[in-house]
């Protein structure tokens, strides 16, 4: 059994592959944001030496983001069964378990890097998958849209997560999970910044997390340390430590 790299009631998270690390796949409904297979990267910036050097701390992308394969392996291995909710691409084909296609919609200064014919790319989908969810007739929008006025700048939901380029709004996570049945455990295979295990853990929920990128598992074992202050079990690496400027957590 792996050590955990951050621990508290609620919440477990471990840094590594989540083919070997496989805890999360005992749980009950999943919600995660896996890599899209877009093969994205932050972009670079001209120096003052007239050259050009790397944005961020993810100028390399993210890993596993080549293809659609580390979705579609964490699908595998979670089942046709248990609820499952996924973030997506819209330009890129569906997990052939989705039973519904939703969208995330983001704030209003998103996707401006990108845009096509004054377009903004401000949308992504958000999959369902899964046979046991509860049974319902009529229902919310499948549209779900953030409360946060901006994605970028201070007050932005990337800063907030601690620079994750991809951090998901609180609020959108907190409402997938409220439609997972309660009580189950939530599973998050691409834990990335924590926000789906802040999320869980804000609803009273138990989540385990796995994130393969130590610069994404410091971010979130930062994030939930800072929301219950002394509670830093197995942070192994501090986010500063690894490049991040770490000022404001969400």
């Amino acid at each position: 059994m792996t050590e955990p790299y951050y621990e508290d009631e609620l919440v477990t998270l471990h840094l590594g592959d989540n083919t070997n690390i496989t805890d999360w796949a005992e749980c009950d409904c999943m919600v995660t944001d896996p890599p899209y297979g877009r093969k994205w990267r932050q972009g670079r910036h001209r120096a003052r030496d007239g050259g050009y050097k790397a944005s961020s701390a993810w100028s390399m992308g993210i890993i596993g983001d080549e293809s659609t394969e580390a979705r579609d392996r964490v699908l595998e291995m979670w089942g046709p069964a248990k609820p499952a909710v996924l973030f997506g691409d819209l330009m890129l084909p569906p997990p052939l378990a989705a039973r519904l296609v939703c969208i995330y919609a983001k704030p209003a200064d998103a996707g401006v890097l990108g845009a096509i014919g004054g377009v903004r790319r401000d949308c992504e989908a958000i999959y369902l998958c899964g046979k046991d969810w509860r049974a319902a007739m009529g229902g919310r929008s499948s549209i779900f849209r953030t409360a946060a006025t901006s994605q970028a700048g201070i007050h932005g939901i990337v800063h907030r997560s601690g620079g994750h380029p991809h951090a998901k709004a609180l609020d959108v996570m907190r409402e997938l999970i409220a439609l997972t049945p309660p009580p189950g455990v939530i599973a998050d295979p691409f834990a990335g910044s924590g926000s789906t295990l802040l999320a869980a853990r804000n609803l009273g929920r138990r989540a385990v997390g796995v994130e393969i990128d130590e610069r994404a598992a410091a971010l979130a074992a930062r994030r939930l340390s800072d929301a219950l202050p002394g509670l830093t079990e197995g942070l192994s690496a501090a986010p500063e430590q690894l490049g991040f400027d770490i000022t404001t957590t969400e």
